[in-house]
């Protein structure tokens, strides 16, 4: 019998949005926590029209009210799913943009998570889970403040993990790559709203797209719902599970990394931020290499 009910953050787009409506299909009570009242309206109309019975609640993870209010639902599984991504060199972005990246995805979300993980401590049992990313794991160019706050937010995660567990609180990772929501794009286009001088940049950010190829999100959707439900039960869950080679190498090459290690060159990453098309498949990542080695 399904009994549990799960809360999802940031579910009116996106992966969130996803997880939110498939568990709903499953039976699950679910909680699609979304940030506007617009998106409560938005959402709340897509549910009735795929007949799904879908609790949708304003929350705001930066406001204190809407936490106040969420603390009074009775949740079993939460998963932090709110974030945003703001994209740009390091020495680029504005002050303001850098401190909101962290009042999202690691302020707010911290703060939630103290207001629930009070209610599973005082039940015995609960799951929390983090919506990390790839860039929590390894830190890539022109990505810096998203990354830093996923870093962040995976410290977080492990002490939280090894705090609560006497109490029967579970906590869990998610880890996803790249894929086609919209959100990787987003994070690309953030600088045409800086309130900054343009000549100052040390990049031109028109001549610049997110610098991989885009998975389908419905697989990702389907393997975070196996985490969330507990049917995957690891503490760390790459999504897709491929990309944990990789990350575990770029981790083990910083290891032996100089600090002038190719030094004065433009790093592979930028180059093709230079060169890739927004919203690229794999297939036409493919499509595209064929065509240049053809034309070389």
């Amino acid at each position: 019998m399904l009994t549990d009910t799960f809360l999802i953050t940031g579910a009116g787009t996106g992966l969130g949005k996803g997880i939110a409506f498939a568990l709903a299909k499953a039976g699950h009570k679910v909680i699609a926590g979304v940030e506007t009242l617009s998106e409560v309206s938005a959402v709340t109309l897509e549910a009735e029209e795929q007949k799904l019975d879908l609790q949708v609640e304003k929350l705001d993870i930066t406001d204190s009210v809407d936490r106040e209010r969420a603390s009074e639902w009775d949740i079993d599984v939460l998963l932090n799913n709110s974030g945003i991504s703001e994209g740009g060199s390091l020495v680029d972005i504005p002050e303001e943009r850098l401190r909101n990246q962290f009042e999202v995805n690691v302020f707010g979300t911290i703060l939630l998570t103290q207001k629930v993980a009070r209610n599973m401590i005082q039940k015995g049992r609960g799951k929390i889970i983090f919506m990390s990313s790839v860039s929590g794991l390894m830190a890539d160019p022109l990505s810096g403040s998203y990354g830093g706050s996923k870093f962040a937010l995976e410290g977080f995660a492990e002490s939280l993990s090894k705090e609560l567990q006497e109490f029967g609180v579970q906590v869990a990772t998610i880890n996803p790559g790249p894929y086609l929501t919209g959100f990787n794009d987003r994070e690309f286009e953030t600088w045409r709203t800086w309130q900054d001088d343009p000549s100052k940049r040390i990049f031109d950010y028109e001549q610049l797209a997110f610098p991989y190829e885009q998975f389908d999100p419905e697989k990702a959707v389907k393997a975070a719902v196996k985490v969330v439900t507990s049917e995957a039960t690891s503490y760390r869950n790459v999504i897709p599970k491929a990309m944990a080679a990789l990350i575990k190498k770029r981790q083990k090459d910083l290891w032996s990394r100089k600090t002038d290690d190719e030094l004065g060159q433009r790093h592979d990453l930028v180059q093709k931020s230079m060169e890739i098309e927004p919203a690229t498949s794999p297939i036409e990542g493919i499509v595209n290499k064929i065509k240049d080695k053809l034309t070389d």
